[in-house]
């Protein structure tokens, strides 16, 4: 656990100062040889951890992409919630990078290869929701998991946009709050149970009769 904090904290590091030279010199103008001068590393020590600058880039997403996945590999009593739980981890983590962030979005935004590649991570995340819930509720709609998937997405990612792009204060509450009500507006199976009493000799007929008239 230990080695892979420190290899994460280590790409965070590099990536940190890969962000600030781009933010200074631009993406094109900037050489792996910067970064690695910038993060007092070598050249073989960058492409032991990166395929080259666009890797660095997106560090943090790759990291957390694992962390995710470790999350969902857990127990979970709840696959729905924890599907909304993985969306607040990654928020949380965001939110602690804000700053990082910001950068990388300055430099994606002015680079269409590199909007292309956070569209794929940004799908990636999606992905990783829809194989989760698929895998825990076999027998489930699958139009709706991708529904569900897609909304939480969606959702996440609008509010992780107005912190990092608009400004706008933003908390992990608001995320919560509205992952709830996206929740609230899918019927993800749960089960209601009905518990009724009838006279002894009750016929069948009569009791099909009555829960009929109550589920109406």
């Amino acid at each position: 656990m230990r080695d892979s904090e420190d290899s994460d904290a280590f790409r965070l590091s590099v990536a940190k100062a890969a962000l600030d030279l781009f933010a200074v010199n631009g993406y094109e103008a900037t050489s792996v040889d910067d970064i690695a001068e910038a993060s007092g590393i070598s050249r073989r020590t960058f492409f032991r951890q990166f395929r080259g600058k666009d890797d660095v880039i997106f560090a943090d997403h790759e990291i957390l992409l694992e962390q995710t996945a470790s999350f969902l590999e857990r127990p979970h009593k709840d696959p729905w919630i924890a599907v909304c739980e993985a969306a607040q981890l990654v928020f949380e983590r965001f939110s602690g990078w804000k700053e990082q962030s910001r950068l990388r979005y300055q430099v994606v935004h002015e680079n269409p290869a590199l909007r292309d590649r956070e569209i794929v991570t940004v799908f990636r995340y999606d992905r990783l929701f829809v194989d989760y819930l698929r895998q825990a509720l076999p027998t489930h709609s699958h139009l709706e998991i991708l529904q569900f998937s897609a909304s939480v997405t969606a959702t996440h990612n609008y509010i992780l946009r107005r912190m990092i792009r608009d400004g706008v204060p933003t908390s992990a509450s608001d995320l919560q709050e509205a992952l709830g009500k996206v929740r609230a507006g899918f019927d993800t199976g749960s089960e209601q149970v009905v518990v009724a009493v009838f006279p002894r000799g009750t016929s069948r007929t009569a009791i099909a009769d009555a829960l009929a008239e109550h589920w109406d």
